[in-house]
């Protein structure tokens, strides 16, 4: 009697904060950041292995890397809304295209950068709720398998980094993100994609002892921490040993990183947040369905509610 009791309490306790959270109008938006490796086709219906692994994730945003040509036919096949990160004009299937955004929700203004290949991004209307959202890629120069193997200081580790072709483009693209930040407080913002760089947040005092005794405020992501934006990975996940994330990551070597990501900022809150990996040609499992894996990168996958 005990137990039937404590059910129906507590199903009666769902309900109702079912019902409040109806009242209050809360939505929840899921966004995955995905750079699916030359549109998928590194494998014979790589395309289609994409989309079964979309399909299974279920996002209602995708933030995808590496689109070239496949976009239209994916955004066909499962419904989504397509935007290609290109001039105006361009046609959709066109092979050259790095950068796409997906959206279940209707897409609003533009955000066309000087600098499309990698980053741009496009208004996303949800009832009467508007959030920008960006897909990005940087360039993977500088890197190393293990830079803490490389005999180099902090300082040192820095100045390498500053002096390759990513750190150019993030300061290249730096004036359009703080401006969309400095706005957020009114249209909230996520920012998604291939960072091509570690964490300063998976290089800190926890995970000095994996790192040679070394922590790193590695440039890529400490400036965009230092502009407003937040990590929903980490930000769910605080401890980098427990969770670490990786979505590189090579056979046979030593080569396991997290360098793909979902930024916020604005009245949005991460709720749970997961990050999948396989090697490229092996099986993933999503929801017991066993897919072959389209990539050379993992995706992360943050659900949001929108405050």
């Amino acid at each position: 009697m005990k137990r039937i009791i404590l059910f129906t309490c507590l199903a009666c306790f769902l309900l109702m904060e079912t019902a409040a959270w109806a009242q209050t109008g809360k939505k929840t938006l899921k966004v995955m950041a995905w750079n699916i490796l030359h549109g998928g086709n590194d494998l014979p219906d790589g395309p289609d292995r994409v989309i079964d692994i979309i399909r299974e994730i279920d996002p209602d945003l995708i933030l995808m890397v590496e689109t070239y040509g496949s976009g239209p036919h994916i955004a066909k096949t499962l419904g989504y809304h397509f935007h290609l990160i290109a001039p105006a004009g361009t046609d959709p299937d066109d092979e050259s295209i790095n950068l796409s955004i997906y959206s279940k929700h209707p897409f609003g203004k533009r955000i066309d950068t000087g600098h499309p290949f990698y980053l741009g991004g496009r208004e996303v209307l949800i009832d009467e709720r508007k959030i920008n959202v960006f897909s990005n890629w940087f360039y993977y120069l500088p890197w190393d398998d293990a830079p803490e193997q490389m005999g180099k200081s902090v300082d040192e580790l820095l100045a390498w980094e500053a002096a390759g072709k990513r750190t150019e483009m993030i300061q290249n693209v730096l004036p359009y993100l703080k401006k969309y930040a400095a706005a957020a407080d009114s249209i909230p913002m996520i920012l998604g994609g291939d960072m091509n760089s570690p964490s300063h947040l998976d290089w800190n005092e926890e995970t000095q002892a994996s790192h040679n005794g070394l922590i790193v405020p590695w440039y890529a992501t400490k400036v965009l921490e230092e502009i407003g934006l937040r990590d929903s990975f980490r930000e769910v996940h605080p401890n980098p040993n427990w969770h670490p994330g990786i979505t590189w990551d090579v056979k046979e070597r030593v080569d396991s990183h997290r360098i793909d990501y979902i930024f916020y900022k604005g009245a949005l809150k991460p709720l749970a947040s997961t990050s999948y990996m396989a090697y490229i040609g092996e099986t993933i499992r999503i929801n017991h369905k066993e897919i072959t894996y389209p990539s050379d990168h993992g995706f992360v996958v943050t659900t949001f509610s929108l405050k």
